[in-house]
């Protein structure tokens, strides 16, 4: 098979075409035979920074890419709930020691796909797995629920539009910060109150839209620094959920209104083989609410093919991209 593999970390130039070994199926796993796969940050940062971001990084020569959808191709010995011919996606390889999907067929552990949605085309959903799991995970954790006034910081990107969906979903009233009117169209699109966080100061919104009481619950897809501005904006014994805590933070804030921190990183269960058919069941979930024309996620326009994954990580890394860079297989 044809597949893309790094023999080095680097620049977007480091990919290679290589005709490797078909995968051959074992227990509990499936193949399947890619249709497209889309490129999230983590993927740049692993062919970026290699060895500095282990356990991460494969082992070289290696191939990327952590989300797909395509064809179960064959099926290993233990495997219910899929057959040859179905459509599933999943987050299921392209780091550490998981073969990824920067190729014509990839080994996937089967608890950590589930059937495609029927409603949306394979490049659609390739683009859900890792941001649609994170953002799900993420409101879980939070408490988003039905009345509730919620935050989700940068509701316009990857994870934060998806989230915005789903709280939605889940019957919240919503409110979402971006940097822009681009954003902020994409946002009031997708059925929240967009704010725009460089005009509108932090007093200034949980004034205007909480009566100064803060946000039930608060989904910070932006994180780092700007976990302040989620404590600041939570009001008391509040849930906030964020998936970026590489940051040194004055947790008084915190402390003061007994808030409560979540952590996503939903790259655990295929780092860890720890609980991975929790991935199944969220995937599972998402594909019924896609189905049900309540989450549609936000594919950019411009297509690549597998041996232009440089040129889709340089589109990514550009800021330019409206909505997930897929790459058709």
């Amino acid at each position: 098979m044809k597949a893309m593999v790094i023999n080095e970390f680097g620049d977007s130039d480091v990919f290679t075409a290589t005709e490797l070994a078909k995968p051959q199926a074992t227990a509990d796993h499936v193949v399947i035979k890619v249709k497209a796969t889309s490129v999230n940050t983590v993927d740049t940062m692993i062919r970026q920074m290699g060895e500095d971001l282990a356990p991460l990084s494969p082992a070289l020569p290696g191939v990327l890419g952590m989300d797909f959808a395509g064809v179960v191709e064959s099926v290993g010995e233990g495997v219910t709930g899929f057959a040859i011919g179905d459509e599933v996606y999943g987050c299921a390889g392209g780091l550490a020691d998981l073969p990824g999907a920067l190729a014509e067929y990839m080994l996937a552990d089967a608890k950590l796909i589930a059937h495609k949605p029927k409603s949306l085309s394979m490049r659609e959903a390739a683009a859900i797995p890792l941001v649609g799991i994170t953002a799900y995970e993420g409101l879980t954790r939070a408490g988003f629920g039905e009345g509730q006034k919620v935050l989700i910081h940068g509701g316009a990107g990857g994870v934060g539009n998806i989230a915005v969906q789903l709280a939605n979903y889940f019957g919240s009233d919503v409110y979402a910060t971006g940097g822009d009117d681009t954003q902020s169209a994409v946002i009031e699109k997708l059925g929240a109150t967009a704010i725009n966080f460089k005009t509108e100061s932090v007093t200034d919104y949980i004034s205007k839209y909480t009566d100064g009481a803060g946000f039930d619950a608060i989904f910070d897809s932006v994180g780092g620094p700007n976990l302040l501005n989620s404590f600041e904006a939570a009001a008391l014994n509040a849930n906030v959920a964020t998936t970026v805590s590489l940051v040194e933070l004055d947790l008084t804030a915190a402390h003061f209104k007994g808030l409560s921190l979540h952590v996503v990183f939903m790259l655990i269960p295929m780092l860890h083989n720890h609980k991975r058919e929790q991935h199944g069941e969220i995937l599972a979930k998402l594909a019924e609410i896609a189905d049900a024309g309540k989450l549609k996620p936000i594919v950019d326009e411009t297509e690549f093919f597998l041996e232009e994954v440089g040129k889709a990580h340089d589109r990514l890394a550009s800021g330019q991209a409206i909505g997930k860079v897929v790459i058709s297989v």
